[in-house]
C-alpha cells in the first residue's frame, strides 16, 4: 500500500489533505470493535504454560522466549524448510535525498522496461512529458503506481514469452501538468474538473502486456491481440452469495450484478487455473456519505471507513461522478447511490490470455481493504487463499473453497471461487493458532449482531471478524507461500499506535509499542493442508535500525543482516528465496539512516536478509514476479520521487517496472 503522493505543489491532493491535517488517511484505524486482545486474555488468565510466549512486556528491551512448536508432518515447525542458495554481494544502503536511479549487486543489470504513458492498446499516442495526455488516451496507455504483478509464460517457450499483468494502484498529482485542480464550495464539498477525473480513473485498473526475450533481452510486444488495459470504468460482474442481494443494488444496476471498474489495486494473487485475481484495497477512500444520520445507521460504511461529510477523503471524483456519492437519495432507486461502497473490496478474477472476458468480482471471499490473494494447493486439490486487511488493527484471513482444483475440469474450476468459506486467524500466546469461520449462524453472527445472512457477512467480513475475536494485526499486508514447505509469511508493515489503547495493547504477534518499522510472521497449517483449522505460528523477524529474530535458545534476539524497516511485498521465487520490498517515507524521523526503499532477499532456515537493491527516493519497491527458471526477476519502482527514470533532473516521473537479469545468465540471487 501506498501513503504518498510525488508532486508537490500548493494545488495537490496531497497539498489539500495536508491542509486539513489528513496526511494518511489510509492510515488511520477504523476497528473498534474492542476485541480482546492476546495480551489481556495471557495476563488476566494467567495461562502461560512452559516454554510459552512470556507476556506482558513493557517491550521487546530484552529477549522473550518463542515456544517449540511441534510439525504437524515432520520433526520441528518450519527447521525442515530446504534452505536456498543466496550468493550475491549485498549492495549498501542509499543515503542522501537526491537518490535517482536503481542500484543492483555487481554481476546483475537492473532496466526500465515499462512505465506509466507507455503504450498498450494500439492508437496510443507516445507519453507527454508535460502530462498533456487526455484522459482518453490514458486509456490506451500503461497507468500509474504500478504495483502487484505476475509473468503468465506461454507453455511453448515458458522463459522466453508470455504476458506480464501489472496492477496500477492509484493516481499521483503528476498525471495532471500542474497537479490536480481542487477548489471548495459554499457548502464545504470539494470540486473537481470532470476531465481530470476522467483521467485519474483512467490510470486506475491493470495492465496486461505481451513480452518476449529476444537475443536475450525481454521486450514489448507490439500490438498484440493479448494487450488489455482495465479501469475505474471496466465492465465487471458480480458472482458469489453477495451478488444481486438487495444492498448491491443501485440507481445504476438494479440487478445488483453488473459493476463499473476497479479501484486502488495493490497486491493479486494466481490461480491454479491461470487466472488473475485483482484485489481491491483502499477504495473507502473514494466515496463520501454526506449525511451523518444514514451513515450512522450503515454499519459497512462506518467499519470500513467510508467518508462522513461533505467530500470523500482523496480525489473528490463525487463532484462530478454520481457512482461516488454514497449518500442516501430518497428519490431514486435503490436511494441512489448508497450501496455502491458495497460494490467494492472484492477479489476480481479475469483471464489474461482472453481479452474480450469480463473480470468478476468473486464475492464469496469476503470484502476487505484486500491486501493480496495468495493461493496454495494441497495435492488432494484443496486450496487456500490469503489475505491481509492493511489497516491498523485489521486482520489475517483465508478463503477454503467448497471444490477442489481438478486440472481435468477447467470449467468446474472457473466456478470454485463462487463458493466456500471464508476463515479470519487468532493467534494464541502459546505458538498455536486457529481459523475462525466467518458463517452465518456460527460464531455469533446472527441476526441480534446485524447478520441476517450470508450476504451480510461477506459484505462486513471486517464487523464479523470483530464478532468471531480475531487477533488485531499491524497493518497485514502481502502473504508469500514458501513453494516447498506451503508455510505462509504475513508482512505486518507497521503501527505506530500499537501500545497506545487497550485495543491495540502489545501482544505475542504483535510485540513492540509505537511500532514504526514492523515485522514478519510466519505459520504452518495443521498437517501442511490448507483446509486446516488449525496451525502453528512464529515472529521470523523484526525490523528496524536492529533486525531481531528467535534464536536456538528461543529467545528474540539481534539478527545478522542487512536492516530495514516497514515490510510490505513478500514473494517465493521457485527455489524457496524469500523477496521483500519495502514501503516507508525515508525521509521521516523514524527511518532516517534506513536509506532508500529497497529490496531484500531472506534465507527462511537462517533468516540472514541481504539487501539486493536500492531505488530513488520517495519510491515504494513492490510487484515482484519472475520466469519459472529464475532468470529474469521484475519488480516495480512505485511513485518516484524525482525523475526516475529518465534520471536527468527534469522529466517528469513516472512509477517503472524494472527488468532485473544476470550477467551471466544464471539465476537470480545465486
Amino acid at each position: 500500500m501506498s501513503k504518498r503522493f510525488s508532486l508537490k505543489n500548493g494545488n495537490s491532493l496531497q497539498a489539500d489533505l495536508t491542509a486539513r491535517g489528513v496526511a494518511d488517511i489510509d492510515d488511520i484505524a477504523v476497528n473498534r470493535s474492542g476485541n480482546q486482545s492476546l495480551w489481556e486474555l495471557s495476563c488476566s488468565r494467567r495461562k502461560l504454560a512452559t516454554g510459552s510466549m512470556t507476556l506482558c512486556l513493557a517491550s521487546i528491551a530484552g529477549p522473550f522466549s518463542l515456544s517449540g512448536c511441534a510439525s504437524a508432518k515432520r520433526g520441528n515447525t518450519f527447521s525442515d524448510t530446504l534452505r536456498p542458495d543466496i550468493g550475491f554481494t549485498p549492495v549498501p544502503a542509499a543515503l542522501g535525498d537526491s537518490i535517482d536511479s536503481v542500484t543492483v549487486p555487481e554481476g546483475y543489470t537492473a532496466r526500465a522496461f515499462y512505465s506509466w504513458g507507455d503504450a498498450v492498446l494500439e492508437g496510443a499516442p507516445p507519453w507527454q512529458q508535460d502530462a498533456s495526455n487526455s484522459a482518453a488516451e490514458q486509456t490506451l496507455q500503461a497507468g500509474q503506481n504500478h504495483d502487484g504483478m505476475h509473468f503468465f509464460p506461454f507453455p511453448d517457450a515458458p522463459n522466453e514469452h508470455g504476458l506480464l499483468v501489472v496492477n496500477h494502484e492509484y493516481s499521483n498529482d503528476t498525471l495532471h501538468p500542474s497537479g490536480p485542480t481542487v477548489t471548495t464550495a459554499a457548502d464545504g464539498s470539494k470540486q473537481r474538473p470532470a476531465q481530470q477525473v476522467a483521467k485519474e480513473q483512467a490510470a486506475h485498473g491493470v495492465s496486461v502486456i505481451e513480452i518476449k526475450r529476444v537475443a536475450g533481452q525481454w521486450q514489448r510486444v507490439f500490438p498484440s491481440r493479448y494487450n488489455r488495459r482495465l479501469t475505474a470504468n471496466t465492465p465487471m460482474a458480480l458472482s458469489g452469495p453477495a451478488a444481486a442481494v438487495e444492498s448491491m443494488k443501485t440507481a445504476q444496476d438494479p440487478t445488483g450484478t453488473r459493476v463499473l471498474g476497479t479501484l486502488n489495486n495493490c497486491s493479486m494473487g494466481v490461480t491454479p487455473w491461470g487466472t488473475y485475481l485483482i484485489c481491491e484495497e483502499n477504495w473507502k477512500n473514494y466515496f463520501a456519505n454526506r449525511d451523518t444520520n444514514d451513515w450512522q445507521t450503515r454499519a459497512s460504511h462506518q467499519r470500513y471507513g467510508v467518508a462522513v461529510g461533505a467530500h470523500s477523503h482523496k480525489y473528490y471524483w463525487e463532484s462530478v461522478d454520481p457512482r461516488f456519492d454514497a449518500t442516501f437519495k430518497p428519490g431514486l432507486p435503490y436511494g441512489g447511490f448508497v450501496n455502491e461502497p458495497n460494490r467494492f473490496g472484492w477479489v476480481v478474477e479475469f483471464d489474461p490470455f482472453d481479452s474480450s472476458s469480463t473480470p468478476v468480482k468473486r464475492t464469496a471471499l469476503g470484502r476487505l481493504v484486500r491486501e493480496g490473494c495468495t493461493c496454495v494447493q494441497a495435492p488432494d486439490g484443496s486450496l487456500a487463499f490469503y489475505s491481509g486487511d492493511d489497516t491498523r488493527g485489521e486482520y489475517v484471513y483465508k478463503f477454503v473453497p467448497d471444490g477442489k482444483y481438478d486440472p481435468g475440469n477447467p470449467a468446474a474450476n472457473r466456478r470454485l471461487l463462487d463458493s466456500g468459506t471464508v476463515y479470519c486467524a487468532v493467534y494464541h500466546a502459546d505458538g498455536r493458532g486457529e481459523w475462525r469461520a466467518l458463517v452465518h449462524g456460527q460464531n455469533g453472527l446472527t441476526a441480534q449482531r446485524g447478520f441476517h445472512t450470508q450476504a451480510d457477512v461477506l459484505i462486513n467480513l471486517r464487523g464479523a471478524a470483530d464478532v468471531v475475536g480475531a487477533t488485531p494485526m499491524d497493518r497485514p499486508e502481502w502473504v508469500a507461500v514458501h513453494p516447498q514447505s506451503t508455510d505462509g509469511y504475513v508482512a505486518l508493515t507497521n503501527n505506530d499506535e500499537r501500545g497506545s489503547t487497550e485495543r491495540q495493547a502489545v501482544d505475542a504477534a504483535n510485540p513492540r509499542a509505537d511500532n514504526h518499522h514492523g515485522q514478519i510472521l510466519r505459520w504452518r497449517e495443521h498437517k501442511q493442508h490448507p483446509a486446516a483449522l488449525a496451525f502453528e505460528w512464529e515472529l521470523f523477524l523484526l525490523a528496524g535500525p536492529t533486525l531481531s529474530a528467535p534464536n536456538q535458545k528461543n529467545e528474540l534476539a539481534p539478527l545478522a543482516g542487512d536492516r530495514f524497516s516497514c515490510p510490505d511485498g513478500l514473494w517465493f521465487d521457485g527455489d524457496g528465496r524469500l523477496w521483500i520490498g519495502t514501503d516507508y517515507d525515508e525521509l521521516e524521523e523514524p527511518y532516517l539512516g534506513q536509506g532508500m526503499n529497497q529490496l531484500l532477499c531472506a534465507d527462511p532456515v537462517t533468516r540472514e536478509v541481504k539487501r539486493f537493491m536500492t531505488g530513488p527516493v520517495g519510491s515504494e519497491i513492490t510487484g515482484l514476479t519472475g520466469t519459472p527458471d529464475g532468470t529474469t526477476l521484475w519488480f516495480n519502482v512505485q511513485h518516484p520521487g524525482l525523475s526516475y527514470p529518465a534520471s536527468d533532473g527534469k522529466t517528469r516521473p513516472r512509477s517503472t517496472t524494472v527488468v532485473v537479469t544476470k550477467n551471466d545468465g544464471g539465476v537470480i540471487g545465486t
